[in-house]
């Protein structure tokens, strides 16, 4: 059965970012969030092995599937090729998601994260799309698509070579529309082109776009001071034709009751509220922050244990808050003394995280970047 955009829901539960204390999934809270998405007919999960160490899966399976009848929720899981070595690993990958979920199918099974090298090599040594194919044949998934963080002219390749394929989930965010790096924009059209089913992930741009600097929010806040900045970062996004639901990775209740809010009774962006962001984004340019989204697919690999994305934003700091040495030097010694993770200095130089970097991102060099800056405030 084709996928009915229509019947979607907009607003979709991603799994990536669960509330956490103490590095352990607090489950009782994940409860609480999923009864409130569920209470407003709301039913698309999204997870991957990879989420939260691997955790991600189980915390839904105890959260969502044994306490709800499977019928009424939709769940989609990932294969990712970096945990593929030999052809048997992708049917072992997937039943091991099934096992961990608690469950006998999946509603949507995605290909992790395609991009040029690896990733997209992987995919087809193994001959992913084919398993993807006898998956839905056999019954153990009612749809077939692929996470994508590559070129557009990779896209084009692929959806033209694979038309089993039948949704594709991009990132997509008003700041990254025109981005060189991840084309938000070329990516929309060449699928809206060509009518397939979009979902979105990092409409919010991993939390940045809800924790801008006090002058850029001000242009929205101005025009809306009762609507959360995330809202209108969701708006976007759920506005375009052809996307069919939009992923919010919410850590907390209070984000989610904030994103329910949003779509009950969903309007889409005006004219005027679509100027008004062109604005935003304009004045985004003038502050050439570094582009990383914590979705923390390079911390899981890093052998020296460091917390990348937490790094980062010490250094985007420092871009935004040139003056506010006191937080950022606190912020820093917390990340290396209470997490327990390795200092930006016992970097390896490995290149592991930047082989599966969603945005490309130079991080041997940014981590040369930040011991220079940092390393010394920590004993």
């Amino acid at each position: 059965m084709a996928i009915d955009p229509a019947k979607m829901p907009k607003l979709g539960f991603g799994a990536m970012r669960l509330p956490s204390s103490g590095g352990k999934i607090d489950i009782e809270a994940v409860k609480r969030m999923v009864d409130l998405y569920m209470s407003s007919g709301l039913n698309y999960f999204d997870t991957s092995i990879v989420y939260h160490g691997g955790k991600s899966e189980t915390a839904l399976k105890e959260a969502l599937v044994e306490r709800y009848p499977r019928e009424s929720f939709t769940l989609a899981d990932k294969l990712p090729a970096w945990e593929m070595h030999c052809r048997e690993d992708v049917e072992r990958l997937f039943y091991k998601e099934l096992e961990n979920l608690g469950t006998d199918y999946l509603d949507y099974l995605l290909l992790h994260s395609i991009e040029e090298g690896g990733n997209y090599n992987n995919y087809i040594k193994y001959d992913c799309f084919e398993f993807g194919k006898r998956m839905v044949r056999e019954g153990k998934a009612k749809h077939f698509g692929f996470s994508f963080h590559g070129s557009p002219e990779l896209l084009e390749k692929i959806v033209d070579e694979h038309p089993e394929a039948e949704f594709v989930q991009i990132q997509l965010n008003y700041a990254d529309w025109d981005n060189p790096v991840v084309q938000s924009g070329r990516l929309y059209e060449i699928l809206h082109k060509r009518n397939i089913p979009m979902i979105i992930m990092e409409p919010v741009k991993g939390g940045s776009l809800a924790n801008m600097p006090e002058d850029q929010a001000q242009i929205l806040l101005n025009e809306e001071p009762d609507r959360s900045l995330a809202s209108w970062a969701l708006r976007y996004a759920a506005s375009l034709p052809g996307v069919m639901t939009v992923l919010s990775g919410m850590s907390d209740e209070e984000q989610m009751k904030d994103n329910l809010a949003t779509f009950t009774d969903f309007k889409p962006l005006t004219d005027h509220e679509k100027e008004i962001i062109k604005v935003l984004v304009a004045k985004m340019h003038d502050v050439p922050t570094i582009g990383c989204t914590s979705c923390r697919y390079c911390t899981d690999g890093c052998p020296a244990h460091i917390s990348i994305p937490d790094i980062i934003r010490c250094i985007n700091t420092t871009i935004m808050y040139p003056d506010d040495k006191f937080r950022v030097n606190c912020y820093y010694g917390d990340i290396i003394h209470l997490e327990g993770n390795g200092k930006a200095s016992d970097c390896y130089k490995c290149g592991k995280c930047e082989n599966v970097c969603p945005q490309h991102l130079p991080i041997r060099e940014l981590m040369d970047r930040a011991a220079e800056r940092f390393d010394s405030i920590v004993r």
